[in-house]
Order: structure tokens, then sequence, then C-alpha cells
């Protein structure tokens, strides 16, 4: 038997982090634990070491597991690059563009890719640990589905359904996701997952009951709301505009340092500025309009699935002309891969966009043109005196550069990115992950700054940091789901007799 499926009542109810705290647990017990998402709909993914992409929930789920990332992880990754059309890439690599009527045609092929990965995953480990893709019961899309109950029959998975109780209606939302599924889907939806509780868990037992009596499904456990779990959200949805990201601590010095991250609408990797946050004093806002750009001190431009699209939304908006104003007082301003590009003079995109030659800000001396081939590689080199490493995905190659002193040096001698005055770019990801570079990254940012009283924290350790989440997690599972139960469904399948349930009550 050996795996399961957790799926979620909406987007955003808990599927990543109560997979990746099953795979903690799994893996602290000493079992060979892999995670695995059929399909993945997502802007925010990582370069593999077997050299593909894949969404980076997954990456953060594999890290749960204590392995490293494989594209068997997530086979199927679609990357929005507008409202109705996806790029598509399958087990690591880029397999062309669809829309969602086309993508249905494709989806019986992308089945057996599907499972025939995931038998492999279950030869090789001794659980494996299932994310569905928003909620199964979108049954205008049941027919076509390969992520959730269309993966679950075929490969005769339990199913974990998770409710997210801060959203209200958590038991409407449990009971209706039921409901909707037709007799045979139901028949694998073993149980039930409160998350995001607050208050004592007494309060509920009433409703979890009352759930029971109804369905014949038990309720495996209430996760309680944890302020501090904020890394690595999935899905950039998750980052509110104008809101601070994580939870800064107080500066170290006497003064904060403040950074506005403009919200793109095809933002992608929005992470890369989460390592920024998990500094104290140091506090990191998504923007979507220039008024928030007039007390940063740093603005850092994020990563793009659509790079000319999201630069034409600047200029709409008045960031563009706002963060030129910003390095115009020579203040700091930092791009990331779709960032970095629109700093540029001009772009070339008859790949992503179509749309021939753009002019960018023009904040950085060199031109980026687009290639057919997307580069993904796990670079690394040397930026403010510090060995650095990465990850690139990116379409956009930097050409025609003027005297631009690079802001990372490789082993090979050769360049990448770039620094002039206040304003620097990089293709990589990543970057502010390492430890001793963001501290001389926000040392130097500070100082354009005038913030002579802000202080990088010498003993911030942000893989630490990561590790100390995904402890948490593997402890809320330990500590507050049925283990046994979850034993149990992991190791004997889907429980016989499981009642049918309709949607009327009386």
């Amino acid at each position: 038997m050996n795996a399961l499926l957790v799926a979620g009542t909406t987007s955003d109810a808990g599927k990543s982090v109560v997979t990746a705290g099953i795979c903690r647990w799994l893996a602290r017990s000493g079992a060979r634990v892999a995670p695995f998402k059929a399909q993945n709909m997502s802007n925010n993914s990582v370069v593999t070491p077997d050299g593909g992409e894949i969404g980076r929930a997954q990456a953060v789920q594999s890290a749960a597991c204590g392995v490293e990332p494989s594209v068997r992880f997530n086979p199927v990754l679609l990357k929005p690059g507008s409202d109705r059309q996806s790029q598509v890439v399958v087990l690591g690599r880029v397999a062309g563009e669809v829309t969602a009527l086309s993508y249905r045609d494709r989806k019986a092929a992308l089945l057996d890719t599907v499972v025939s990965t995931l038998d492999e995953l279950r030869r090789e480990n001794d659980y494996v640990v299932c994310e569905g893709a928003g909620s199964p019961a979108e049954i205008n899309l049941r027919s076509h589905d390969i992520a959730n109950m269309g993966l679950a029959q075929a490969a005769q998975l339990p199913v974990l359904v998770v409710g997210d109780i801060d959203r209200g209606g958590v038991f409407a939302q449990l009971f209706g996701t039921l409901s909707l599924l037709d007799a045979a889907d139901q028949a694998l939806v073993a149980g039930f997952l409160v998350n995001k509780f607050r208050g004592d868990p007494e309060l509920l037992r009433p409703g979890l009951d009352q759930l029971r009596a109804l369905t014949g499904r038990p309720v495996h456990g209430v996760l309680p709301w944890a302020e501090d779990l904020w890394l690595d959200a999935e899905d950039s949805l998750s980052y509110v505009a104008d809101g601070v990201v994580g939870r800064p601590a107080p500066p170290r010095g006497d003064q904060w340092l403040r950074v506005a991250v403009p919200r793109l609408p095809r933002i992608s990797n929005a992470t890369d500025v989460e390592a920024l946050a998990a500094e104290p004093g140091v506090a990191v806002r998504f923007v979507t309009e220039p008024s928030r750009l007039s007390d940063a001190d740093l603005v850092v431009l994020p990563g793009s699935k659509s790079t000319v699209a999201d630069l034409a939304w600047l200029r709409e908006t008045g960031l563009a002309a706002a963060i030129r104003e910003h390095a115009r007082a020579e203040l700091p301003v930092a791009g990331i891969c779709g960032g970095f590009q629109m700093l540029t003079r001009r772009i070339h995109d008859d790949v992503e966009s179509g749309t021939g030659v753009v002019d960018g800000l023009g904040m950085l001396d060199l031109e980026i043109d687009f290639a057919a081939e997307k580069t993904l590689t796990r670079p690394r080199g040397a930026a403010f005196g510090h060995d650095v490493g990465g990850y690139e995905i990116h379409h956009g190659v930097a050409v025609r550069r003027g005297d631009l002193p690079p802001l990372v040096t490789l082993p090979d001698g050769e360049g990448e990115g770039g620094v002039h005055g206040c304003v620097l770019g990089t293709h990589w990801h990543g970057l502010f992950e390492n430890d001793a570079f963001r501290r001389e990254f926000l040392g130097w940012a500070a100082g354009l700054a005038g913030r002579d009283g802000f202080r990088a924290a010498e003993d911030t350790v942000f893989a630490d940091i990561r590790n100390a989440q995904l402890d948490l997690l593997g402890d809320l599972v330990a500590e507050h789901l049925d283990t046994d139960a979850l034993r149990r469904l992991l190791d004997g399948g889907v429980p016989s007799g499981l009642p049918g349930v309709t949607a009327a009550l009386g």
C-alpha cells in the first residue's frame, strides 16, 4: 500500500504544509519517504539536482523527507503566463504551451506518466505522501482529473481531506466536498483533518462528532494555528499586497531597514525575499502602488513568468517611475530574474510574449535576448567577496553588455548579473539564502539608504530557520493528529465499507 493523498477543500487549505509535516514525522521515525504532487500549477519553482524544474512546495517537502528534490516528485508543472495560457513542464522539462481546453486533451497521456512515476517511488520508498491540487470537488474538471480523485482512483490511494477552519465554515467545506463526489470517489475518502484552529479543540467536539455521524468518517486531528509557520508559501496569492512578510524580529541596531517588493501580476519565486524577511530588523512588504515606495529603503523587483507584461504593468501603475525616482535618489534597487531583466536597457522577446523589442527601465547597461531553450542550472560563484550558490530558471539571456561590472564571478572567470551604483541585478534565485552574502548585501543597502543604525545579524542561518519550521510541522503532526490512524491508512490502504453520502440532510 504505502501511500496516501492529502487533498483540500480549497486552494491554500494547508495541503502543502500538512504533507510536509507528515513527511517529516515519518522521516524522523526512520522511514524512507518521498513526496509527490502529480500536477502543480505554480510559478514558484526550483531546479533539481537531476536538472529539471519542479514546484517549490515539493522541494520543501523533499527537505522534510531528508532527500534531494527530484523531477519525479512533481511530474507535471503548469506555469501560468496569462489568465488563459500556461507553460507545461513534464518531468522537469518544458513540453509546450497549453490553454485550459487544449491541456484537457493531453491529460490521458500525462496520467500514464504520473501513475508510472508514482509506482516507481512507491517501490523505492517505505512511504509516499501525495498532495492534491486545488479541491477534489471541482466537478467541472473531474472527468480529466490527474491530480486529485483521478490519481486516487488510478493508484487506489486513501484520501484525507483538509479543511481550513480559519476561513470559517469548515464543517460545510468538509461535508460538501465529500457529498459532491460520486460513489466511487467517496469510497476512497478515508477521513478529514481540520487545519489552523485557534482555541480549545474541545469546542469543536460536537461538530466533529456530528460530521462523523453524517459521513461515517473520522476527523483524524485538529492542527492548531502556528504563528511561526510562514516560510515557503506555495502560491504567490499567499502574499497579501501591502502586507509585511513573515514575523520580523526587532533590529539588532537602532534602525529598521524597510524593503518594498512590487507584487507583480505574474510574480514568480516570490519566496526569494523570505530570507531577507527572516533577518532581525528587516521589514519586507509586498506593494502594488507607488506611494508605498516613498518610505522604502530598498526596492526588490522579483521574478516574473511574463517579464514584458509585468513591465507594462509597472509602467501603468506608476511603479516604474517610482522605482526610477528611488534610484535617482541613490537609494538601492535590486532585481531578480525577470526583475533583473526589467532593469536593463532593452528586451528582445520573441519567445515568452512574442512582443519583440521592448525598452526596459534602462538602469543597467545590458540587453536581454529571450532564447527558445530555457536555462535550468544550479550554479556557484562569488559575490560581495563570498562563495554563493543559487539556481536559474529563465529564457532571457544577458547580451551586449557595456562596461557593467558583474554581480557574481563564476569559476571560469565569466560574470553574471550586474552592479551599477545603487542598482544591481541577477538571474539567480536563492541568492539571498547565502548567509554571508545576504549580510553584505544588507549592509550595502543600508549604507546607501543612510540607515547607519541598522546592523545585520551575524547569527542568522537561513537553512536552520527553514529546518526548524519543518521540525515544527513534524511536531504538530505527532502531537495533534491520530498518527496510529495515519499508519493504518499508509500500511493498509483504503478502509472497506465506507458509506456513501448525499447532500440532502433531511
